[in-house]
């Protein structure tokens, strides 16, 4: 149906209207069970997949990790998703939401590792009479295989997203649920395994050996965009290296353990002070290892003593070096955190080997004050150590800093190491609407400040993993350059239980046989797919076509550098296209003090209690008040702004409906000046609230419309009940009721997306079907009266107020009589009060005379003269 069709250029002929239906006793409690069921039942927020693409509007929805716990700012940003969709299906477009779980990766093996007390070991038999320990502990974890670790790791999930599923549908979440995946799931792994096959196939994906960011806790491979920075506490050493003469050279560092493993020393190359050891060497304290001094821009002549000892490797920095100068590998750390229990070949001499020996298999800490001993003893610590703050890279999931070790990983090429990939990425987020439009800075600085590419392969349990096995030679050893790869009519595979064409599995880790690839995809590889996952790329190219290019994506903006890049890598490489036109991304909500919630903190707010205690509609219209981009501190008494307005829809359209009579929203019967006047206040309201969804300013259009409500219930409402309510009052009465009836059914439909319950509940007593499915209202509604000037209602409500005021000031019954009334002011404001001088009368219980006087006045007043008690 095209806009034209469904919003032709007449005034639309109302339809039919039925009684209303108005329940004794309305109120806001049982609303969510009531419509939640029925809007289950009648399936209405199905995606129609039938309508072409320009009729869709198609979401990629953030799928939230299912082994955490949802907080108050899932549920504000989620809502902000929620009042898109709602807004852009009322305006006919179908509306593809879909949810999505995710379920892989690291969170989740914790949380199994925890509930169910157990832990994996690749090394252990599959058995298929495991239960789980009936009284787990967390530190006395049972060892079980792979595959009844995942089989734990699907039980737990399923049953957390049931939980997660009935918090959305409370929460009124409009998402077609027949279209929900999770990233576990065989439709994503062969979505993720299709694309890596192919980004293989083209060179995008490839296989390298190198120092990796590696978190000795969870035994795993960390990607740039997973860091965060922290500051730690350490200590500076001045240490003694040596000229063949014995002349001291003095390094600073807060890592002596790693002196073992030191490759050079650097110093910055127009640092006078280094210039004639520049091309020499120097041996290294306790060791005595013959390590050249060697120049490099990267060094910082007024850090510590200018001159640092290179390792490999202990920071980013040492990568650089190593990478640029070309540098011998001489790692000590292994991937246990610990080092290396074999003696390493450049420390095999004599006194060398005897100084290690007191380092092997100790962790990071224990070696560093083993070393520290030996310095001393040697003499070659200059002073005692000097207490320090440094940042260190941690995995932004770990508690311990992050250690560098030569691992083989799998990559992705995203602009790191490629300056015209780089361009590529940047040129794509110039493609996309970002909301607020100051968000694309922070995705230029994270593509220009890449330093690597996407480092994709995790060494962990629960995950998709890579379809790839390698020969192993005759001696046993794997051949990583020639790997076998399944065809993608097979997938999804897991080569440790599956085997490539033309082997048995007689033949894994055999001489002459194969080993399958046993990492698993990091969860970011996988969530980076969701558009093509959720829009059923290659399995269903009718879906797909009506779907993608997605028209919004919604997250927060602190993912901006993995899940928002990511995507746009993964479609740049595949469809050769941005994912979605539009990017909306939510702020943080913080507690009172303005610090960000976290369970750590103990600040977070569960959302069940306040869903529970206000109301859906309220918690709604609260996160409808914090605008895309903006944090917004948590204030519980908000909710009960957003209670008192789904109160008082409830209380007025009973009013309306019930004690006036007024169902029949004619425009044609609207007559009587000050009710053109309010019509056309509306017209205004309407025109300015769809502009501003148009350009998914949510909370402007929430503020106009909810400001106008409560003028319409404060005053207008108020002014019009003696004439609505006249039996034998005529053209005016039907003036009066047709204007309340066509204003609560215009409203009704602007308050939809925010305050889905209270208005559906609303609507059922009058009006036939959804209101979510009811057409977004345009001002053409309003018939003629539309075009009135609605100024002059605030003439009137001040007129109002001041006959309010007069009657509380003497502290009298606003049913008490006025014998004179004269409304006095600037002349247009006191004839525009004039056009409702009869409803005054009647509202204001004026007696005698009520006039209406210009003066030279800025504003408008009112005196008033009471009637004897």
């Amino acid at each position: 149906m095209t806009e034209t069709q469904q919003h032709p250029d007449t005034t639309p002929t109302p339809a039919a209207p039925r009684g209303a239906v108005v329940p004794d006793k309305a109120a806001l409690e049982g609303l969510e069970t009531k419509w939640a069921a029925q809007w289950r039942a009648d399936d209405t927020y199905a995606f129609d997949r039938t309508r072409p693409r320009a009729e869709v509007y198609s979401i990629d929805t953030p799928p939230p990790t299912v082994s955490g716990s949802l907080h108050v700012g899932h549920v504000f940003s989620y809502t902000h998703t929620d009042l898109i969709a709602r807004y852009q299906r009322m305006t006919g477009k179908s509306v593809f939401y879909p949810m999505g779980w995710d379920d892989n990766g690291l969170p989740t093996e914790r949380r199994v590792q925890n509930y169910y007390g157990v832990r994996c070991d690749p090394s252990l038999p599959y058995d298929p009479d495991f239960t789980a320990p009936e009284r787990p502990d967390a530190k006395r974890q049972v060892p079980i295989s792979r595959p009844n670790f995942i089989e734990l790791c699907e039980q737990l999930v399923e049953q957390d997203e049931e939980v997660f599923e009935r918090l959305w549908r409370t929460l009124g979440l409009s998402v077609d649920w027949k279209q929900h995946y999770t990233t576990i799931g065989e439709r994503s792994q062969t979505v993720s395994q299709r694309a890596f096959l192919r980004n293989f196939a083209r060179g995008e994906a490839y296989l390298q050996e190198a120092p990796t960011l590696w978190d000795v806790t969870f035994q795993t491979a960390v990607a740039q965009a997973e860091l965060e920075a922290r500051d730690y506490a350490g200590h500076y050493h001045r240490v003694a290296f040596h000229r063949a003469d014995g002349t001291p050279i003095h390094i600073e560092t807060t890592r002596p353990e790693l002196i073992a493993s030191v490759v050079a020393l650097i110093a910055h190359p127009d640092d006078e002070r280094y210039q004639a050891l520049f091309g020499t060497t120097v041996t290294s304290p306790v060791f005595g290892v013959e390590i050249p001094v060697l120049a490099h821009p990267a060094a910082e002549p007024d850090k510590g003593a200018g001159i640092a000892m290179c390792c490999t490797f202990g920071d980013l920095t040492d990568v650089t070096w190593w990478r640029e100068l070309q540098l011998p590998v001489r790692t000590v750390m292994g991937r246990d955190g610990r080092f290396s229990r074999e003696t390493p070949a450049w420390l095999s001499g004599e006194v060398a080997a005897a100084a290690y020996e007191d380092l092997k298999g100790k962790t990071a800490f224990s070696a560093r004050e083993a070393m520290v001993a030996k310095l001393r003893e040697s003499g070659d610590l200059d002073g005692e150590p000097t207490p320090t703050q440094r940042m260190a890279n941690f995995y932004e999931r770990g508690d311990k800093p992050l250690e560098i070790v030569a691992t083989r990983q799998w990559y992705i090429r995203n602009g790191g190491r490629d300056a015209a990939v780089r361009e590529e990425m940047l040129a794509r987020g110039a493609e996309i609407t970002w909301l607020p439009a100051h968000m694309k800075h922070r995705y230029d600085n994270w593509v220009g400040g890449l330093n690597g590419d996407w480092l994709i392969s995790r060494q962990r349990f629960f995950g998709i993993p890579f379809p790839v096995w390698y020969p192993l030679d005759a001696e046993g050893e794997p051949d990583y350059d020639h790997p076998y790869l399944p065809s993608e009519a097979d997938l999804p595979i897991d080569p440790s239980t599956q085997t490539p064409n033309g082997f048995t599995e007689e033949q894994r880790g055999k001489p002459g046989g194969f080993i399958g690839d046993p990492d698993v995809m990091d969860t970011w590889a996988t969530s980076s797919l969701t558009p093509q996952i959720a829009g059923g790329w290659e399995s269903d190219p009718d879906l797909f076509e009506r779907v993608f290019p997605m028209d919004l994506c919604t997250q927060a903006h602190d993912i901006i550098r993995t899940w928002l890049f990511s995507r746009v890598v993964r479609a740049h490489y595949e469809n050769h296209a941005t994912p979605w036109s539009h990017a909306m991304l939510s702020g943080f909500i913080l507690d009172p003090d303005r610090k960000k919630m976290s369970k750590s903190k103990g600040n977070v707010v569960v959302p069940t209690e306040i869903l529970d205690k206000y109301g859906a509609d309220a918690v709604r219209w609260r996160a409808a008040m914090a605008r895309p981009g903006l944090d917004s501190p948590f204030d519980e008494s908000q909710m009960k702004v957003g209670r008192r307005l789904a109160m008082k829809v409830l209380n007025a359209s009973k009013f309306v409906l019930g004690s006036v009579g007024a169902v029949e929203p004619n425009p044609l019967a609207v007559t009587e000046p000050i009710d053109c006047a309010l019509v056309g206040r509306l017209a205004g309201v309407v025109t300015r609230a769809t502009r501003a969804l148009e350009a998914y300013d949510y909370t402007t259009a929430l503020e106009t419309t909810e400001t106008f409500f409560w003028e319409f219930c404060d005053d207008y409402l108020e002014l019009v009940k003696e004439r609505a309510y006249a039996e034998d009052g005529g053209a005016p009465t039907e003036s009066a009721r047709a204007t309340l009836a066509l204003a609560l059914h215009i409203q009704l439909r602007l308050l939809a997306p925010y305050l889905p319950y209270v208005t559906e509940e609303v609507w059922s007593w009058w009006q036939e079907g959804s209101v979510h499915k009811a057409a977004w209202p345009r001002a053409i509604e309003l018939g003629s009266a539309g075009a009135a000037d609605g100024g002059s209602i605030d003439a009137v409500a001040a007129a109002l107020g001041g006959i309010r005021g007069a009657k509380s000031q003497a502290k009298v019954s606003m049913r008490h009589q006025l014998t004179r009334v004269e409304v006095s002011g600037p002349a247009q404001l006191v004839e525009a009060a004039r056009l409702a001088e009869s409803d005054l009368r009647k509202v204001g219980k004026i007696t005698g005379d009520l006039v209406f006087t210009a003066t030279d006045a800025t504003e408008l007043s009112v005196q008033a003269e009471l009637a004897e008690a």
